[in-house]
């Protein structure tokens, strides 16, 4: 269990989660609250569940991977510790959910079917 986790802005605490990330270290940073990017009207809203999602890492990783795809604007995560988390991925362009399934793989975790 990370003991860095007492509390978080997602409502996780030590009593509810334990971490399956395998980095405890949480080198990756979430972006900071508050901060948020101008999204066009003609913006393209995709949501995506992905399985493993345990923690404030977990999410600092998922979106990572995917905000570096080409024409992705933005990346919502709605964890839910312990079962499929919901992304919505909003991007300038359609964007193939195979490059998203791939960016979620490389962040450790799984998409699962629809």
């Amino acid at each position: 269990m990370c003991s860095d986790h007492a509390t978080h802005d997602l409502g996780l605490t030590e009593a509810n989660h334990s971490c399956s990330c395998g980095d405890h270290g949480h080198g990756a940073a979430a972006a900071p609250a508050g901060e948020t990017a101008a999204i066009s009207e003609s913006a393209v809203r995709e949501h995506y569940l992905v399985d493993g999602m345990t923690c404030s890492h977990c999410v600092a990783s998922v979106t990572e991977e995917v905000t570096a795809l080409d024409g992705v604007e933005s990346v919502s995560v709605d964890l839910n510790a312990g079962g499929a988390s919901r992304i919505m991925v909003v991007s300038s362009k359609p964007i193939p959910a195979d490059a998203i399934r791939d960016a979620v793989t490389e962040a450790g975790y799984s998409l699962t079917p629809a």
